[in-house]
């Protein structure tokens, strides 16, 4: 018996189609607050941030559902969409929203499966749990292990040493502030199921590791430790 080829219910074009929608959508998020956007001065809460990030865990999660054997069509979809409400609503319903805005697009442009919306608002609905992934979807865990890497690594440690200029700290703190990323990661990775996300995880660490090795030998006196531990 040959092995059955299953047809993609999303086109390229459909999903093109949605990524425009996604970008659009945080867009008008931003520009419809009257102050401007909730937190549009922390660059990492923008429409062009949250929407660069949805890219990524696009393609992290595609990568893993496929080396893993999930749905990849629910997945990437579902990637697509999850942080989709995250500027207009507050973060504790911002998954409900999102499947809710997924669902509302998929009725709307196609003739999608009623398995497939549904797995896809699963995915989107789940992401933002916080116990054991072995409690999802498999569909589900490639998302959030997604959504975790994202945090990690050199974009990761790009963002943390960002926020320091906001946070008007100097570049001796920098160490500090990649050791968060570390232990971000560390935390990402004792979540994390798949053997695929586990590969991308510690491969990302290892990075952040030289660089904060590089960090420490380069500048003089360079603060290791968190100056906070002392009021701890």
């Amino acid at each position: 018996m040959g092995v059955e080829i299953r047809e993609s219910p999303v086109s390229d074009d459909a999903f093109e189609r949605m990524q425009t929608f996604v970008h659009d959508y945080l867009d008008a998020s931003v520009q419809s607050e009257e102050t401007g956007g909730r937190m549009r001065w922390y660059p990492w809460h923008s429409a062009d941030y949250r929407f660069n990030h949805i890219l990524n865990v696009v393609d992290l999660a595609s990568r893993i559902a496929e080396r893993e054997g999930a749905n990849v069509d629910v997945v990437r979809v579902a990637a697509l969409f999850h942080d989709i409400s995250k500027l207009e609503a507050d973060q504790d319903v911002h998954a409900e929203e999102g499947a809710r805005v997924a669902r509302e697009y998929l009725a709307a442009h196609g003739e999608y499966p009623e398995s497939f919306v549904e797995g896809v608002c699963e995915c989107i609905t789940d992401h933002s749990y916080q116990g054991p992934l072995t409690d999802l979807s498999l569909e589900t865990r490639c998302l959030i292990e997604a959504d975790l890497l994202d945090k990690v690594g050199a974009n990761g440690t790009t963002l943390m040493l960002l926020r320091m200029g906001y946070e008007a700290r100097t570049h001796m703190d920098a160490s500090e502030m990649v050791a968060r990323v570390l232990e971000r990661g560390e935390d990402a990775v004792e979540r994390i199921e798949s053997d695929t996300a586990e590969s991308i995880a510690h491969q990302r660490l290892k990075r952040v590791r030289w660089f904060k090795e590089w960090l420490e030998g380069e500048v003089a006196e360079m603060e290791t430790t968190d100056p906070l531990d002392e009021f701890r």
